[in-house]
């Protein structure tokens, strides 16, 4: 598994610090910034190669970190809630300055499933049974809906919020917003915790 919790890589805590209002999503207080371990090429596999190679170029997704606020230090949380600011370059076009909704739905997939490990690593998914060995998770399905067209030559927010723990099934819902906070595209997700390796 790539480790999810890696220092933020220095280019992209600069680019988004150039945009106000990503700059303000990441000055909260209490927030932990982060660079998805999906953003860093495996050396043992090709696990993750859509997003640390394929989609890791500037005329795809340019830049990409996640944060989520820190529970309570006293209180044995989850996080309930995980956020990603997106740079999307002209590559990802469907239509001249619209996000190809396949492109639309990836995104959506790994915002969900990027939820998941950075709970993992804490132990704090409620409901799961203790000392359950992680072997990852997979998508069983991914339900979009389309509302606005996603611009390219754009930084975008994607969040993820878990709904429901059943065992090894995960409920998750996430959303796509501009920088006006209109909802782009949003998506339930249900994630099944694997028995064993592929």
């Amino acid at each position: 598994m790539a480790p999810y919790n890696t220092p933020p890589h220095a280019k992209d805590l600069e680019h988004f610090r150039s945009i106000p209002w990503a700059e303000e999503h990441l000055s909260a207080p209490n927030t932990t910034v982060l660079s998805p371990g999906s953003r860093s090429p495996r050396p043992s596999d090709t696990g993750d190669s859509i997003f640390a190679l394929t989609l890791n170029t500037p005329a795809t997704i340019a830049a990409f970190l996640v944060f989520y606020e820190d529970p309570p230090a006293a209180a044995a949380e989850r996080v309930a809630e995980l956020k990603g600011l997106l740079t999307l370059g002209p590559g990802l076009d469907g239509w001249p300055g619209v996000c190809h909704g396949g492109i639309v739905a990836t995104i959506l997939d790994e915002i969900t499933g990027l939820i998941i490990p950075v709970n993992h690593t804490r132990d704090e998914l409620a409901g799961r049974p203790r000392g359950l060995p992680y072997q990852g998770y997979m998508t069983a399905y991914l339900n979009t809906k389309y509302l606005r067209p996603v611009p390219t030559g754009a930084t975008v927010l994607a969040t993820a919020r878990i709904v429901k723990v059943d065992g090894r099934k995960l409920l998750v819902e996430g959303s796509i917003w501009d920088a006006d906070s209109n909802l782009l595209a949003s998506a339930e997700a249900l994630f099944v915790g694997l028995k064993e390796k592929l």
